[in-house]
């Protein structure tokens, strides 16, 4: 089932995790409608700017395949609202500020990005809510702890 131009319903899916651990991934209509939100609003503007493949490592994940993997309790993912991805040959860091610039979102985190380490480290995380999108841009990092911290970008 295609999304949009771009993007098809196995893309949010899939996962590896779920495959070994026999856990039915299958959305429901309204989680598939919110995929299809998320696509038309934000991934196919982001896929049409940039001309390039994008890497969705985790779309949808039932609430089974969300615990299983540690995932928020309150994960918009569960919802079909969200989506870490990365653009092939693009910065995360130029990506996120390219989707905060230029769209309406609900959630945009730049993942565990480390630009001294690789301009392509980390991920983005965004997420668009078709009733109330937040503009809410952070970056997520690793205290001295090692424990995982939020700031306002």
């Amino acid at each position: 089932m295609k999304l949009s131009d771009n993007f098809s319903l196995h893309e949010f899916t899939r996962s590896q995790t779920a495959t070994r651990h026999s856990i039915d991934n299958t959305p429901s209509e309204e989680v598939i409608g919110n995929l299809q939100s998320l696509c038309l609003g934000v991934l196919q503007p982001v896929r049409t700017n940039f001309q390039k493949p994008m890497i969705i490592s985790s779309g949808f994940r039932c609430k089974e395949l969300n615990t299983k993997i540690g995932g928020s309790s309150t994960s918009q993912h569960v919802f079909g609202q969200a989506a870490d991805i990365e653009v092939l040959e693009v910065s995360n860091l130029e990506l996120s500020d390219w989707i905060n610039k230029n769209l309406s979102y609900d959630q945009l985190i730049l993942e565990f990005h480390n630009p001294e380490e690789d301009p392509h480290s980390g991920w983005v995380h965004v997420s668009f809510n078709s009733d109330n999108n937040r503009h809410e841009y952070k970056e997520a990092y690793k205290n001295e702890e090692g424990q995982t911290r939020y700031r306002l970008r």
